[in-house]
């Protein structure tokens, strides 16, 4: 299935950073000005003491923390099912809902705890960050 087909997400201002990272094939965390903590999603003040807001490059690495199996395809999806819909705790701390890419979405193939990297996928004018096992990456 063509990833154009698939749902993508449309850039607001307090996201727009993030995004335009992404298409650099980067992943891009907000920051609390104050604090030093990074934080996810993205917004206009920081969630921990409602201050500025600025962006750190995050290495791109994480763990699986949970994930459930989805059988019954979203649109754009209908060739891709089952697919792995999974939280991928960030070595920074934030947690991202990602899909797993580059192993099949079976219990037998996905461990909490498993290793993770960034991978990046185009959908039309937007990047979506994935997440696939570390040395399996595949960029589109």
């Amino acid at each position: 299935m063509s990833a154009a087909r698939k749902f993508a997400p449309v850039p607001t201002p307090e996201t727009l950073p993030f995004w335009e990272k992404a298409a650099q094939h980067e992943l891009w965390l907000p920051r609390c000005a104050d604090t030093g903590k990074v934080f996810f999603p993205p917004r206009a003040h920081s969630p921990f003491s409602g201050g500025a807001v600025d962006w750190v490059r995050a290495s791109g690495r994480g763990d699986l923390a949970s994930y459930v199996i989805n059988h019954r395809p979203a649109p754009g999806y209908e060739d891709e099912a089952p697919y792995a819909i999974a939280l991928v705790r960030l070595e920074e701390g934030p947690i991202l809902t990602s899909n797993i890419k580059g192993i099949p979405a079976d219990p037998a193939h996905l461990r909490i705890g498993m290793k993770l990297e960034v991978q990046f996928e185009a959908r039309g004018e937007v990047t979506v960050p994935q997440f696939g096992p570390v040395g399996k990456g595949e960029e589109a």
